[in-house]
């Protein structure tokens, strides 16, 4: 039911920004080309792999020893996490809540320790405990401890926290209080 109803608020929230989702499309086209939309497989409700969509904000690097860069012109769009707008189509189709821990790269499933795998035994969210926690400023350790304290925690009132914790860290981060946007090293199991 849960699920559903997550499904219903995306399916009208992506109706009311349908304009706001246009012209970011259009601003991407005619500033950085083609593609607009970023997908990426990452691991999803007790580890099913799907693809996650976001506007793409980074250079395309066809080599694997460069280092893919943020675009000046879409900074703003990553500071005002309009870049994850695309998200709710991955609400609609079932892959993502609203809150849950982050979804990440379906290969890091095999690097969980018996603790930290526990984060796939709920939906993962657009938003979630760790993000409003510190985000990419964290490590990868905290952000699993803040992950497993949702989910042995998690509540309906405890998600509408998170949202309205959500909604203030956007504000203050577009407001000036800019974090720099760090390019998270990749889990390896033991970092």
């Amino acid at each position: 039911m849960y699920n559903f109803l997550n499904q219903i608020f995306a399916s009208i929230l992506f109706i009311i920004l349908l304009p706001v989702i246009i012209f970011i499309s259009l601003f991407l086209l005619i500033n950085i080309g083609r593609p607009i939309i970023f997908k990426q497989r990452r691991s999803g409700f007790k580890g099913k792999a799907f693809y996650l969509y976001k506007f793409r904000t980074m250079t395309i690097n066809r080599n694997k020893n460069d280092l893919n860069r943020i675009y000046k012109s879409t900074l703003f769009l990553r500071n005002s996490r309009l870049d994850e707008l695309p998200q709710l189509l991955n609400i609609i189709k079932g892959d993502l809540n609203f809150v849950g821990p982050r979804p990440l790269l379906i290969e890091y499933n095999k690097l969980y320790n018996k603790t930290q795998i526990k984060r796939l035994d709920v939906m993962p969210g657009i938003t979630g405990w760790a993000q409003v926690n510190g985000t990419n400023n964290i490590s990868w350790s905290k952000k699993f401890k803040l992950d497993i304290w949702y989910v042995e925690n998690k509540s309906v009132m405890f998600d509408l926290k998170i949202i309205y914790l959500t909604i203030v860290f956007i504000f203050k981060k577009f407001m000036g209080n800019k974090d720099k946007n760090i390019i998270v090293k990749k889990f390896n199991g033991k970092n």
